[in-house]
């Protein structure tokens, strides 16, 4: 059972590369799954029914969220009918679900989606709620994207469920890190990192970040044009039958970059 993980989408430029490249890259490493984060798949910000819809044409299975799960505010009423989660962690009364089984390969697959403390809006403890989470599940394997700034946390995590679940991957940053492993049967990344323009600020224009940083004045933020940007798809493969993976990268210019993975 091969199975790929993308990152966030970031607005127009990453939809614009998923839709060029993803269908290859699936026949090339003959992954049978794609999950991917939706929350910044619309202009940087949520994403809308028509994306979403575009986005499971180009090759992507099911969808993970975050801190702007709801930005796009079409999804609230329909959100039980896609094939996306939220973070399990929001308030009970939030619209849609933080857990989703799902059958892939003959085997029951639980996805969960986590928000960290640190840096996010108010949420539960990510910590205490995945253990209550965990403790009932009956299937054959545990995935969980653990949507969080602090790094810390995400290692924490790792540290607390090790051999608990299969898998956890970080998204939020948009920076992927060089630390994936496999640690007592658990695969771990601290972020995968963001799919867009690679040549700008975690793919948003960075002109508005330099002001920023120049000035402390903020402005709007918003996603280049695809053809404005180097575009990049960053993903996580791993092969569940025999417990290998890497992390693949694939820049809109034809180059790749394919690293294997560091185990301990």
């Amino acid at each position: 059972m091969q199975i790929a993980f993308i990152g966030d989408i970031v607005g127009s430029p990453a939809r614009n590369i998923i839709q060029n490249r993803l269908h290859k890259i699936r026949d090339d490493f003959n992954i049978d799954f794609v999950f991917a984060n939706y929350e910044n798949a619309s202009h940087g910000f949520g994403v809308t029914a028509k994306h979403l819809d575009d986005l499971q044409s180009y090759g992507i299975d099911f969808f993970t969220g975050g801190n702007h799960s709801f930005d796009k505010k079409e999804i609230i009423p329909i959100i039980d009918s896609l094939p996306i989660i939220r973070p399990i962690n929001l308030p009970t009364s939030s619209a849609g679900q933080g857990l989703k089984i799902l059958e892939i390969k003959n085997q029951k697959i639980a996805i969960i989606n986590l928000m960290g403390n640190f840096g996010m809006p108010m949420v539960d403890n990510p910590f205490t709620k995945i253990l209550e989470t965990i403790e009932t599940l009956k299937v054959d394997k545990i995935f969980i994207d653990f949507h969080g700034e602090a790094t810390a946390e995400k290692r924490t995590l790792l540290m607390m469920l090790a051999g608990k679940v299969d898998l956890i991957y970080g998204t939020h940053t948009h920076i992927a890190t060089d630390d994936f492993q496999l640690f007592n049967n658990t695969f771990y990344i601290t972020d995968i990192g963001l799919t867009g323009c690679f040549d700008n600020v975690i793919g948003m224009d960075k002109k508005p970040a330099i002001q920023r940083a120049l000035t402390g004045i903020s402005t709007y933020n918003k996603v280049p044009k695809p053809n404005e940007c180097l575009k990049i798809i960053q993903m996580l493969i791993i092969d569940f039958d025999k417990m290998s993976g890497f992390t693949y990268k694939i820049f809109e210019n034809g180059k790749t970059l394919i690293r294997e993975a560091f185990y301990l």
